[in-house]
């Protein structure tokens, strides 16, 4: 692979939170060299391919902290419906009749495809058919984090618990060494998974060194039938006296937090995913991301699936986070685009425990960067980069994307999918389901 070097007309530095001007990023193989003034990198790397950005923000891949890339293929089946009502009646039993290995490859391909296309590099997922999912990833060139699913109930991929966490040790064993793809421990939520099991799920996150993720107070319905009918208590303080909060654990959606429980997870270390579309879809609530973040707690961000959002585009949940925030907190202050944007790259990869290879444009890291395209008519003038990184980009404007060095994204095009293929498997995929 050849030594590029990236010369882009503002080059955005997370970990600093500065906007550089007057330099250039150059990858060699799959790594970040250098961050150098133009004339110094020109000079250093003389034989290197040169990629001229001349109007365009440069910046670390979006990290989607929480998504089931399969589901795009059920993305409209089932709209307009309570989370119980729309899991229980409509997207449980479709799963059931129609989920298997090519459902997951292909679905997991076409979220992949549509992820890139809009900038992110990194994606946090949790469903079924691991291996499957895992395939998708490394034939697109594609960085995934697998969650394997473990549930009680029974479904055609495993009876019960324990299947599904032999399934899932059996999978992580067969993908052990691949840089692209890592794994976690993915109990569904605190509704469908046991004491015993959550026990077991951290024993063995503990022994191999795995992360957990897990849905979390998505909704008030899941507390108060804790409280009332199934525990005692509130899920969170069901799991904190599990030790579930003492294991590397990602949170998706947490929603519905009292200030104890938001000094609980700060202080336990928990990574939260806000998921702020699919949130509203749902009709879940409004997640108070302003306090969990002046909490000290790190939060990412993520699109959940394609069936309950019904896009997988970080740009988009970038915008509505921050909007969330400030009026829900009555502050402008609130998310300012700055820590937003650290939401979507370095926060995300923190949680992942890949901050040290993602999630910003520094030397030595995997050169997982995108360039941003911003001389279109809605992001003039442009005053401030990343202000319209959060609050005027559209996904559309992403026109190159490289993960681990490779280019995935060029000029706008594709360079390992042909999308003709994509749409004839989704249109395959709506025969075989076919609307409710």
């Amino acid at each position: 692979m050849s030594t590029q070097i990236l010369l882009p007309r503002w080059l955005i530095q997370i970990e600093t939170r500065e906007v550089l001007t007057g330099h250039a990023l150059v990858i060699k193989q799959d790594r970040i060299v250098a961050v150098l003034p133009v004339a110094d990198a020109i000079a250093r790397f003389a034989d290197a391919e040169r990629i001229d950005l001349p109007e365009h923000a440069l910046l670390p891949g979006l990290v989607n902290l929480h998504t089931h890339s399969a589901m795009t293929l059920l993305r409209g089946y089932a709209d307009d419906l309570a989370l119980m009502d729309w899991l229980n009646d409509h997207i449980w039993p479709a799963e059931g009749a129609h989920v298997s290995d090519e459902f997951v490859f292909d679905g997991t391909q076409l979220a992949i495809a549509e992820m890139i296309r809009g900038g992110t590099t990194c994606a946090n997922d949790m469903y079924f058919h691991h291996g499957a999912v895992a395939r998708a990833a490394l034939a697109s060139g594609f960085r995934m984090m697998v969650g394997c699913s473990i549930l009680e109930f029974p479904t055609p991929y495993a009876a019960d618990a324990d299947q599904y966490i032999r399934r899932a040790l059996a999978c992580i064993d067969e993908f052990a060494g691949e840089s692209l793809v890592g794994f976690t421990l993915a109990p569904h939520a605190p509704y469908s998974v046991s004491d015993a099991t959550f026990g077991r799920v951290i024993t063995l996150a503990d022994e191999l060194g795995l992360g957990i993720h897990c849905h979390i107070h998505e909704t008030q319905d899941e507390i108060d039938d804790s409280l009332r009918r199934q525990h005692g208590v509130r899920p969170l303080e069901r799991l904190a006296r599990l030790g579930l909060l003492d294991s590397p654990l990602i949170a998706a959606h947490m929603v519905h937090t009292t200030d104890a429980e938001i000094a609980l997870l700060a202080q336990r270390g928990v990574h939260v995913s806000h998921n702020p579309a699919s949130n509203l879809k749902l009709a879940s609530g409004f997640a108070r991301i302003a306090d969990q973040l002046a909490a000290g707690i790190n939060v990412g961000i993520g699109t959940d699936g394609a069936a309950s959002n019904n896009k997988l585009d970080l740009f988009a949940e970038l915008r509505l986070a921050a909007l969330l925030a400030k009026g829900q907190s009555g502050n402008p202050t609130a998310l300012p685009a700055w820590q937003a944007l650290e939401m979507a790259t370095i926060n995300g990869a923190k949680a992942l425990g890949w901050d040290d290879r993602i999630g910003s444009l520094e030397v030595g890291k995997q050169a997982d960067v995108i360039a941003v395209d911003l001389s279109a008519l809605g992001t003039q003038p442009a005053y401030d980069p990343v202000s319209h990184l959060v609050y005027a980009v559209d996904r559309n404007q992403v026109s190159h994307v490289w993960i681990a060095g490779v280019p995935q994204l060029v000029n706008g095009e594709l360079t390992r999918f042909k999308s003709a293929q994509l749409v004839a498997n989704a249109r395959r995929w709506q025969a075989r389901i076919a609307p409710r």
